[in-house]
């Protein structure tokens, strides 16, 4: 398949810099001690960040015990109207998400020529993903709040994503970078080109460690706009943001 330019596709190329599309990345603040009874009976304080975090809970949770919830916890739960999706890491107790489109800044996603939106069925419950239908100006971009993460804790971060076919495009590598809130960065490229089409593969972002000290957010991009070469073919499902288990 080949790509070119349209008189249609110009006005997005001449842009300078294009509007996209966000939404708000967490809740803000840390959990103020709340407790509920564990299988002995005694009061537990739940772990960092986590009352904060579910006030946004899609749907109520059962507290009456901590077993009860733990395990509600550690199966998942979505967030704000199915844009995230937090889980409790049953090994090391630590917070983890996955962030859907919906809760990320992709540049011309509000233009239906360019992305599409669509549904996907996963676990019982039903998720939006988005497909790139043709663009030159690649831009993904997300953050989370480092008081929703757990401290001292190695995290790694990912993009899921799949080629399908037809695709064009992708012989020029894609930069991804982490931002850390010291302003330190994280950069390589990744080929997609020698993907294998129509499965979900990973494309890793970084690790990083937590330190609540300073605050701030973890950020997270994706993007190729040097090249002017359009783009067809990928379907981003989420951002991952997880314990790194250590083999």
């Amino acid at each position: 398949m080949g790509s070119g330019w349209s008189a249609e596709e110009d006005g997005q190329a001449l842009q300078e810099r294009p509007a996209a599309a966000s939404a708000a990345t967490g809740s803000d603040g840390h959990d103020k001690g709340k407790a509920v009874r564990g299988s002995l009976g005694a009061e537990v304080k739940l772990e960092h960040g986590l009352e904060a975090i579910l006030k946004d809970a899609d749907l109520a949770l059962d507290r009456s015990s901590l077993d009860k919830l733990h395990a509600q916890l550690h199966a998942g739960i979505l967030l704000n109207k199915a844009t995230k999706k937090y889980w409790l890491d049953k090994e090391s107790n630590s917070n983890c998400f996955m962030l859907f489109p919906r809760a990320l800044s992709i540049t011309w996603v509000q233009e239906s020529k360019y992305w599409r939106w669509k549904s996907l069925e996963e676990q019982s419950n039903t998720i939006e993903i988005v497909e790139l239908l043709n663009v030159c100006w690649l831009q993904i971009h997300g953050k989370i709040k480092t008081c929703e993460l757990s401290p001292g804790v190695l995290y790694e971060a990912a993009f899921m994503v799949m080629i399908t076919d037809p695709s064009y495009g992708w012989d020029v590598p894609v930069n991804i970078r982490l931002k850390k809130p010291d302003g330190s960065k994280k950069e390589h490229q990744e080929d997609l080109e020698k993907r294998p089409r129509g499965q979900w593969f990973e494309i890793p972002i970084g690790d990083f460690v937590v330190d609540h000290k300073n605050g701030g957010e973890i950020e997270f991009s994706m993007y190729e706009y040097e090249g002017g070469m359009w783009k067809k073919g990928m379907v981003l499902k989420s951002v991952v943001i997880r314990t790194k288990k250590m083999v």
